[in-house]
C-alpha cells in the first residue's frame, strides 16, 4: 500500500469518526482509542497485510501499528488541536512502523476528527522529567505553526534515530533560538554558575489569585506525594519543577503553594487541623477541573499510567492515601460524590 492509499483511509476514518462525534459523541481518550482501531480495521478488511492489535503492550508508540504505518491517537475535550505527545526518546517504539500519522479526536467546540503526519505536526518539545513534544493540528483559530523538525533543520526519521545525546544537542539550540535572551538552564549538559531564566518566566508570587488556584490544582493533581508529613524534605520538588517546566512559573518559596497559612487559613481562623488537607479542600473544585482537562500523557509521565478522566480523581486518592501519615485523605477530601 502507498503513502496516498493509507492517507485515503485516514479521510474516510475522519469522515466517519466526526459524524459520530456529533451525535453519540466520545466521553474519554481510551473510549476514542478503542474506536479508532475499530475504524481502521473495519477499512482495511481486505488488506491481508494489516493486522490490528486490539491489546497492545503499554505505551506502544505509535497506539495503532499497520505494517509499515502507524497511528498516534490524540483526544481532549476542550476545544484545541493541541497536546502534549510521546517522550523524545521514544524508547517504547514499534520499528516496523515506518510512517506515523496523528488522529486527533477534538469533542471541546465543534466536535471533529482530523489526521496529520506526525512528524509535521510536533511543533514544540517541553523539557520536564523527560524531554516531551507537542503536537498541534491546523484550525481555522491558528496560524499554522512551522514544525520543530524544520525549526531544527532535520528531519523527524533522522532525528528519532539519533541518541539522546544528540537529540539534546538539537534540543538546545531550539531552546536558545526561541528564548535568544535566556537560557533554560535546566537542560544544560554542562554545569555553570550563571543560572538564569527563559524570558517568559514569571515569579508565583506575581501572578493573580485566579491563576495561583488554577496551577495549584493542577500542580496538586499530578504530584499526590504533597500530602506526606511536614517533615518530609521533598514532597514539592515535583510540583515547583511542574510549575517550571510546563508554565514558566518560578515558585521559590515552596511553602506558598500549600503549606502557608494565607493559603490554608485565608480566614485566619485559628482552628488547627491539618493545612496540607484544609488547602486542598479549598480547591476541590479546580481539581476536578483539572482532572477533566489535562492530557492523559501528563499523567503518564507523573504517574507512570493512563488513567480515564473520570477516574482520575479516586486513582489520586488512592496514591494520596499511600503517601500521607497520621491521616488518610480519602477520608476527608473529595466527599461529595463522583470521585
Amino acid at each position: 500500500m502507498t503513502k496516498d492509499e493509507f492517507e485515503s483511509i485516514l479521510d474516510r476514518c475522519c469522515v466517519n469518526l466526526t459524524n459520530e462525534a456529533r451525535t453519540s459523541g466520545f466521553e474519554s481518550s481510551p473510549q476514542f482509542e478503542n474506536r479508532v482501531r475499530e475504524a481502521l480495521d473495519e477499512l482495511t478488511k481486505e488488506e491481508a497485510s494489516f493486522t490490528i492489535d486490539f491489546a497492545p503492550r503499554p505505551q506502544a508508540f505509535p497506539d495503532i501499528a499497520m505494517g509499515e504505518f502507524g497511528v498516534e491517537v490524540k483526544f481532549t475535550l476542550n476545544d484545541t488541536w493541541r497536546s502534549v505527545a510521546n517522550s523524545v526518546l521514544e524508547t517504547q517504539r514499534i520499528e516496523t512502523v515506518k510512517h506515523i500519522y496523528i488522529i486527533f479526536g477534538k469533542m471541546g467546540g465543534v466536535p471533529e476528527v482530523q489526521w496529520g503526519d506526525y512528524g509535521q505536526s510536533v511543533i514544540h518539545v517541553r523539557t520536564s522529567h523527560v524531554p516531551r513534544f507537542e503536537v498541534e493540528l491546523p484550525s481555522a483559530k491558528a496560524t499554522v505553526k512551522q514544525s520543530l523538525f524544520d525549526e531544527m533543520g532535520i528531519k523527524y526519521d533522522d532525528f528519532r534515530k539519533l541518541q539522546m545525546q544528540e537529540k539534546m544537542k538539537y534540543i538546545r539550540a531550539y531552546a536558545r533560538k526561541i528564548h535568544p535572551d535566556g537560557r533554560l538552564w535546566w537542560i544544560e549538559d554542562k554545569e555553570s554558575d550563571e543560572h538564569t531564566v527563559p524570558m517568559q518566566a514569571r515569579l508565583y508570587t506575581n501572578l493573580t489569585l485566579e491563576e495561583k488556584i488554577h496551577l495549584r490544582a493542577e500542580a496538586a493533581l499530578l504530584c499526590p506525594g504533597i500530602v506526606d508529613s511536614g517533615r518530609s524534605r521533598n514532597k514539592y520538588d515535583d510540583m515547583v519543577l511542574y510549575l517550571l517546566t510546563y508554565h514558566g512559573v518560578i515558585c521559590h518559596q515552596a511553602r506558598d503553594l500549600f503549606s502557608a497559612g494565607s493559603v490554608a487559613n485565608p480566614n485566619n481562623d485559628d482552628k488547627g487541623g491539618i493545612y496540607i488537607e484544609r488547602a486542598l479542600k479549598l480547591i476541590e473544585k479546580e481539581i476536578r477541573e483539572a482532572a477533566l482537562r489535562m492530557d492523559d500523557a501528563l499523567f503518564v509521565e507523573y504517574w507512570g499510567e493512563s488513567v480515564a478522566p473520570e477516574k482520575r480523581i479516586a486513582r489520586w486518592l488512592e496514591k494520596a492515601d499511600e503517601c500521607a501519615k497520621n491521616w488518610k485523605p480519602s477520608t476527608s477530601l473529595f466527599l461529595d460524590g463522583n470521585k
